[in-house]
């Protein structure tokens, strides 16, 4: 029995169902998120790591990150991005500094490619499809995945035309309510929903996700998050744990737990085996072990950062953010011996998602 006088082995149904279903209620995902037994974060990271080696044996995935520019006209109230924050150092990498980054990746073994910036109004059409067919034509053999914000149905069909094969957008939140608590009246959860819809529309390989921890959340928005990823089926879902950032209005709220994102990590994985799941920077902040933990949990894709060391520390989405400081050989090799050590291995691939 557990502090409330439940059954401690009351979940086993509920992940036994989980498991031949891939589904759950709305309510029953809320009681794993709640649920306080230990035993229950071991029992779903081991069925978690089975229905990842059925699909990708021990591959792992690595993405090269490339942040190109931290301006941003939004002012989200999580982001240490926001267009408010006087004290960020913005900066915007030319096309020649991206390409290169992307030059060095290749010759280290990425072959997926990670755009991943602001909304700056600077990255227009015309200029990001020029980018995105220049990186395409340089590596005719990689992915490229942009993780730009919210644009235009015509926007991201101009991207897709050009060879972007991948988005990363997350829902942030499936409760309505919610993500208003977390952004400004400028920007709705139903644009971010068409946002979603458009891309899967137009055959972009998607990713969503959310924040575990963020401000104002419950366990009954963690359980809504999950019901959407079940019915969306996304490619890719990226989740980390909040991380507070000292110049925004959640300065000081407390950080997401390491320990509920790995239960969630196994849990999509098995809503959903064939997705591209991160172990994130953020689970790596919160915990110096929390991106092992997070390949423990069922992950299988890790993202290291491409960017020139020189600008590291001003793409600061959150607090004492992690490798910052590393040269791509060495962040690469990093990340290399933390995937081993948990028995798995860092494949060259482009790590396509797999019907």
């Amino acid at each position: 029995m557990d502090g409330n006088g439940e059954k401690r082995a009351d979940w086993r149904p509920l992940v036994d169902e989980l498991e031949a279903r891939r589904a759950l209620s709305v309510p029953d995902y809320g009681r794993l998120v709640s649920c306080p037994d230990p035993a229950l974060d071991e029992e779903l990271a081991r069925r978690a790591r089975e229905a990842r080696a059925a699909v990708y044996g021990d591959a792992v995935f690595a993405r090269g990150l490339v942040e190109f520019t931290n301006v941003c006209r939004n002012d989200c109230l999580y982001c240490g991005l926001r267009r408010s924050n006087a004290a960020c150092h913005r900066y915007r990498l030319s096309a020649d500094e991206i390409l290169a980054c992307a030059d060095e990746g290749h010759v280290l073994g990425f072959r997926t490619f990670v755009l991943q910036g602001g909304e700056d109004p600077f990255w227009d059409d015309a200029r990001l499809c020029e980018l995105v067919r220049a990186l395409k034509a340089a590596h005719p053999d990689c992915a490229v995945t942009l993780s730009v914000g919210e644009r235009s149905v015509e926007s991201y069909r101009a991207l897709r035309e050009a060879g972007a094969d991948r988005y990363l957008l997350r829902h942030e939140t499936a409760t309505p309510a919610h993500y208003a608590k977390l952004h400004p009246p400028a920007l709705s959860w139903e644009n971010r929903m068409r946002c979603l819809r458009d891309l899967r529309a137009l055959g972009y390989q998607v990713g969503c996700g959310f924040m575990v921890g963020s401000p104002f959340q419950t366990a009954a928005d963690l359980a809504r998050d999950l019901k959407f990823v079940e019915e969306f089926k996304p490619e890719m879902c990226g989740i980390g744990p909040f991380v507070p950032h000292r110049e925004t209005p959640f300065a000081h709220e407390p950080a997401g737990s390491a320990a509920l994102t790995c239960r969630l990590l196994s849990i999509i994985r098995l809503i959903h085996p064939p997705v591209l799941l991160p172990a994130t920077t953020a689970l790596g902040t919160v915990d110096p072990r929390g991106r092992e933990k997070g390949l423990l949990a069922g992950a299988n894709v890790v993202m290291p950062n491409l960017s020139p060391v020189a600008v590291r520390k001003d793409y600061d989405l959150y607090d004492n953010k992690i490798c910052t400081g590393e040269e791509s050989a060495q962040c690469r090799g990093c990340l290399a011996r933390r995937v081993e050590s948990v028995g798995l291995r860092l494949v060259v691939d482009r790590g396509d998602f797999k019907h």
